[in-house]
């Protein structure tokens, strides 16, 4: 068991729990994730590792609720445990002194760049980061950013806070600085953002790495859930990810691949909804 340590709400239906998990959080590196269970007989699920510390035997993990498992997880308080978790998994970053960076985190996709960040900077980079979201109460993680990155440019599509517009427009005016060249660009969040960042890069040629959330049931290349094509190639994101060169990836697939289940999901957080009225009721 897994005891939950903290917890706090960082937006609306977005939550950060911290759990003590020592072996993991002894291990992690930015990029990588665990495979948590709420119960014994409960689904799998990733989750990025958004931070961790060692010497506390703590990780973080940010869950946005947008299903039954990822509803129960969220309605854990702190001094309840979860059942198993799994990890850390996945390729670690790739870290190197670029120069000048740019990380760009959209949604809940920025719990996977702060660690990013924190190691990108330790590497000797300056690190200009941006991060998006429909609105300022979805934007998150912005102050913890500020503590480690150069600079942090929040982005909101509706204007309330912020830059006015998508983060590949922001992205955009700090590639037009000649005078603080942008060498590589990290990306992780909804898959149209990553794409259009990808794209964005594609005309300078510019290195850029974005973090896939295929669907995933063992995180150990076994069940072969979360393939995806990079560079007309399968590879499995759980052991030769989650992180890929974003002009190779078939970002089509990955979005296809993605709304597979979305009546399923549906159907199951309809059916959790029930029971938890139904004992209200008992």
């Amino acid at each position: 068991m897994f005891e939950i340590l903290d917890k706090q709400q960082l937006a609306e239906r977005v939550y950060c729990i911290t759990v003590a998990a020592p072996r993991i959080a002894k291990k992690h590196q930015p990029g990588q994730f665990v495979i948590l269970r709420v119960h014994d007989r409960g689904e799998r699920v990733p989750l990025t590792i958004a931070m961790s510390d060692a010497a506390a035997g703590t990780i973080g993990l940010i869950v946005q609720v947008a299903g039954a498992t990822s509803a129960q997880l969220a309605s854990l308080e702190k001094g309840q445990a979860l059942s198993d978790i799994a990890g850390p998994l996945g390729k670690p970053t790739e870290i190197e002194d670029y120069g000048h960076v740019a990380v760009i985190g959209g949604g809940v996709g920025t719990a996977v760049i702060y660690p990013q960040v924190v190691g990108l900077k330790r590497a000797g980079n300056r690190v200009s980061v941006i991060i998006g979201g429909r609105t300022k109460d979805l934007v998150i993680l912005e102050d913890v950013l500020g503590e480690v990155a150069d600079v942090v440019y929040p982005c909101t599509d509706d204007g309330s806070y912020g830059y006015h517009g998508l983060v590949t427009g922001k992205l955009a005016e700090l590639m037009d600085q000649a005078d603080t060249p942008i060498k590589a660009v990290y990306a992780a969040g909804p898959v149209p953002m990553m794409k259009a960042v990808a794209e964005a890069t594609r005309p300078s040629g510019t290195k850029t790495v974005v973090s896939l959330n295929p669907i995933m049931v063992d995180g150990t290349g076994m069940c072969g859930g979360c393939r995806v094509t990079v560079g007309g190639k399968m590879l499995f994101a759980c052991v030769d990810g989650p992180e890929f060169d974003g002009h190779e990836v078939d970002f089509k697939e990955l979005w296809d691949r993605l709304s597979t289940y979305k009546s399923f999901e549906k159907e199951a957080m309809e059916r959790a909804q029930h029971r938890c009225k139904l004992e209200n009721v008992l």
